[in-house]
């Protein structure tokens, strides 16, 4: 049983939160008094902060390797800076320096920071050896090895930065079991200053070129100025500045302001700065808690990575399963689709943590400000002062939209449209966007331009909402536990809850049944989505993987849903589905038990439930402006009628947009393409070029294409291809019927070896799946599949995986097992899996292939894979011999034109 912590029924009424977090009760213009005045957020256009930065967007052990997470989103989250293990480093499986290169380089990284202690195991560092210079020999003899890997890596070698010492005042040089002489740093420098002159000098000599970054305090403590002073002195400066702000907000810039000072009292500098452990559980995962740090970030102009406190590859609590993004990884989508130069924003509680908080950009060539912010409930506004005529004209359109909180393993589509209106530019140069019901959860974004182009608002992408917390529904039966709570400001180690309460007792053996009631404004479908977790190695979850409930409403209509795992308890995900209510008051239960349905088997919490009408707002194709895209080459134009936004994109010959699209599933969808003639330009997919023809033509029109989009982030890139094309903006929907799909059951393909079909998995389709697939390229699994026409076609595989590794730390070790992929008996591609948190737990993975027409021959093995150098393996289980377990794959063409 989960932990209990109070026994007391919670009360039957819970309250919906209705309200949209939106904009424009009354649009404002500046100056206009209301009766109350709420907090204000003031962003002066007018004074530049200095160059748009994004150093905010970096992660420390946040990639485990190629396609884990994908490069899609790796991209897409705009990374500029990684720290991770040392290559074939035994601290955790994956994450190895050298393998997350390239993916990350060729994504868009700037800087992979190697922790070269992580060529040891434990933490502290167990390294060997009979004293202090014997145990610095060791790492010496392993440093050197590690520069001479890097060396081999070509131009992607520009991109290392070396961390000799982590953490040394309370690690190596502290006084623990494993310190080099139990004498801290901190009260006596010596020994550590002496190591740091050997090491530095050591990589300097083999690598003249090499960037060394340290001294990777804990914290800034006032000794980093010592440290400063005896490195300028021996001329081993390192080219970087590092420590960890596992502090706050507010602390990041008054520390950046205080080691400033130590630069200009010692002489040094000014130098970089990565902080290169940010955030705690509590704010990890969470928009409205992330802006917070963002903001400080940014303002202070430094790289920073997020902390690093439970699982490797998903970018720190950003990235769900390999190719979806939560919240806070479309918060730094659109954080590093900033561009221009800061400004300034004055927070109603400036540098206080907890707060609304927010950073902000104007780029006069764009004609675009930018604003984002959030870390408050309630109502504020948002005053953009001293816009300039010149830039925006005398009106502004304002796009308003809402990143909310979807938990640390829960998908989130793209950001919520909240408002899209036209507003005049007050007579002192300012505009007020007076926003109401805001969620402290959520972030949220304004995007400003030029108005008065003629075209017509967007409707809000959202309508009726409300929001049902587990705590405050009503529970019947025997195990109940009120869980809470959870991570607060005063307990930032534990993890963000909505309402900081959940609700336990849905269980193996229990009759419990938890009881919303809700009440909802018109007949019609309503999205339900169920906030909750199941910890995946707990005894009763083990069983079975996913915990299954039973959902009714009004005691019919029942349902069986299948509850999110996570890697601890208190890890939120959702479970989606649809309900159909009248116009209201209805009870919603979910229960234990169903006499028609069946019992439950697992052990799950719940934190809330959600509930949104599905009406034409939703369900209408998701709008994607053009000149809101990520642009190369073009900048958008204001003064095009017909435009659907306040502009449009004129694309030249090479030019290019980028949108950011979400798809909920692995599927079809079809993607119309808005312009207004001029030229034609072609398409790519998560950058491949697509079969089809180009789009546009000499007059105003759409383009159908049909897509194979994988479930979550899309990369869809518009390319100017012949005179110039006024992109419009993109149009996005799921169809389906166009493209035809073949699915291929496991059981059915061709195995040899110890591959076998096993029918442990309950949730395989049809109750079969394939097992002992690699360990061996001999242990296979061949599928015959067929292609009508040659081409690009979407392999889609639902597999599993729960492999894990032993663990000497808090961190969870989850293995992303490994497929080698061959097409008609061409060289192997490695595919990696990403942990589904049990074998009896099933996701989707899509890879691209080429096929010929007719009949072609897929064929998966896996053998473990050697360390770097070919001639050792890893000796603690972290590296698996073994596939995923294969419950099916489905093929479809990649793309197509409808006519």
């Amino acid at each position: 049983m989960r932990r209990t912590r109070s026994r007391t029924r919670a009360g039957a009424g819970a309250t919906a939160v209705t309200a949209l977090a939106a904009l424009l009760a009354v649009p404002a213009a500046g100056g206009t008094a209301r009766a109350a005045e709420p907090e204000r957020l003031t962003i002066d256009l007018a004074t530049d902060t200095g160059a748009f930065h994004g150093g905010a967007s970096g992660s420390l052990y946040g990639v485990y390797g190629d396609g884990v997470p994908s490069r899609t989103v790796l991209e897409g989250m705009h990374l500029r800076t990684v720290s991770t293990k040392a290559q074939d480093g035994p601290q955790h499986p994956g994450a190895d320096a050298l393998e997350m290169l390239p993916p990350f380089v060729d994504s868009g990284g700037e800087d992979v920071y190697i922790y070269m202690t992580d060529i040891y195991r434990g933490f502290p560092y167990q390294w060997p050896g009979a004293d202090g210079p014997a145990k610095l020999a060791d790492f010496k003899e392993k440093i050197k090895k590690q520069v001479e890997q890097v060396q081999t890596m070509g131009t992607y070698k520009d991109h290392v930065v070396y961390v000799p010492f982590n953490e040394p005042e309370g690690n190596m040089f502290g006084t623990g079991e494993w310190s080099y002489n139990n004498v801290s740093w901190l009260k006596d420098p010596q020994y550590y200053f002496a190591a740091w002159k050997e090491v530095y000098r050591l990589i300097k000599d083999l690598d003249p070129d090499a960037r060394i970054a340290g001294p990777n305090t804990s914290v800034l403590y006032d000794q980093v100025k010592g440290f400063l002073q005896y490195a300028k002195a021996n001329d081993v400066v390192p080219d970087v500045m590092t420590w960890h702000e596992l502090s706050s907000p507010a602390a990041v810039r008054t520390n950046v302001a205080k080691y400033r000072q130590m630069e200009k009292d010692v002489g040094v500098g000014p130098l970089p700065i990565n902080v290169n452990e940010y955030g705690h559980n509590y704010h990890l995962s969470v928009p409205g808690q992330i802006v917070q740090w963002v903001s400080a970030i940014e303002e202070s102009k430094i790289d920073a990575d997020l902390a690093y406190w439970n699982i490797d590859g998903n970018l720190n609590d950003s990235a769900v399963e390999a190719n979806k993004g939560n919240g806070q990884w479309w918060l730094f989508n659109a954080y590093g689709q900033m561009s221009g130069h800061t400004v300034r924003v004055t927070a109603p509680h400036p540098n206080q943590q907890y707060t609304l908080q927010g950073v902000a950009t104007l780029d006069e060539d764009k004609r675009q400000s930018r604003a984002l912010f959030g870390g408050k409930s309630g109502d504020a506004d948002v005053v953009f002062e001293n816009v300039d005529p010149d830039v925006f004209g005398t009106t502004v359109r304002a796009t308003v939209q809402e990143i909310p909180w979807t938990g640390q393993v829960g998908d989130s589509a793209q950001p919520l449209r909240l408002a899209d209106r036209e507003l005049s530019v007050g007579p002192d140069g300012s505009v007020t966007l007076p926003m109401t019901g805001m969620n402290e959860m959520s972030a949220y974004q304004v995007i400003l331009s030029p108005g008065g182009n003629g075209g017509v608002p967007a409707d809000p992408s959202v309508s009726w909402r409300g929001t049902y917390e587990a705590e405050s529904a009503s529970y019947t039966g025997g195990g109940y536990s009120r869980n809470g709570p959870e991570g607060t400001p005063s307990n930032v180690g534990g993890f963000a809850t909505s309402g900081t309460y959940n609700v336990g007792g849905l269980r193996t053996g229990s009759d419990g049944v938890l009881a919303f009631d809700v009440e909802v404004p018109q007949d019609g479908t309503y999205d339900l989505s169920v906030f909750a977790n199941s910890y995946n190695l707990y005894g009763l979850v083990k069983e079975q993987g996913p915990t299954n409930v039973f959902l009714r409403v009004d005691g019919a209509d029942p349902q069986e849903l299948r509850l999110p795992l996570g890697y601890k308890w208190v890890v939120w995900g959702h479970t989606d589905t649809t309900v159909e209510l009248t116009a209201g008051r209805h009870r919603i239960t979910l229960a234990a038990k169903d006499a028609d349905l069946g019992v439950t088997k697992g052990d799950a919490i719940i934190d809330r439930i959600d509930l949104a009408l599905r009406d034409g707002r939703v369900t209408a194709p998701a709008i994607y402006e053009a000149e809101y895209a990520t642009l190369s080459g073009a900048r958008p134009a204001y003064d095009r009628p017909g435009a659907s936004g306040p502009g449009a994109v004129p694309l030249g010959r090479g030019d290019s947009a980028t949108f950011w699209v979400h798809s909920p599933t692995d599927g079809e969808s079809t993607v119309s393409v808005d312009h207004l003639g001029g030229g034609r330009a072609a398409l790519s997919l998560n950058g491949e070029k697509l079969d089809v023809p180009e789009v546009g033509g000499a007059r105003k029109g759409t383009d159908r294409v049909r897509m194979f989009l994988s479930g979550g982030i899309n990369k869809i890139t518009v390319t100017g291809a012949s005179r110039e094309l006024v992109l419009d903006r993109l149009r996005v929907a799921p169809s389906n019927g166009a493209k035809e799909t073949r699915v291929y059951q496991a059981e059915d393909g061709t195995l040899t070896g110890a591959a076998r079909v096993t029918d442990a998995y309950t949730f395989a389709s049809g109750g079969r799946a394939v097992t002992d697939i690699g360990d061996g390229t001999d242990n296979a699994l061949t599928f015959d599949v067929v292609a009508r026409r040659s081409g690009r076609h979407a392999v889609t595989i639902r597999y599993a995986n729960a492999e894990q590794a032993p663990a000497t730390h808090y961190n969870p070790d989850p293995i992303a097992r490994h497929a080698d992929l061959s097409v008609n008996g061409g060289p192997a591609r490695r595919v990696l899996f990403p942990t589904t948190f049990h074998f009896n737990n099933f996701w989707e993975l899509t890879v691209p292939v080429t096929l010929r027409k007719g009949t072609n021959r897929l064929t998966f093995t896996a053998q473990e894979l050697p360390d770097f150098n070919g001639d050792t393996y890893n000796p603690y289980d972290q590296r698996s011999p073994y596939a995923p377990v294969v419950d099916r794959i489905a093929v479809t063409p990649l793309a197509q034109a409808q006519p």
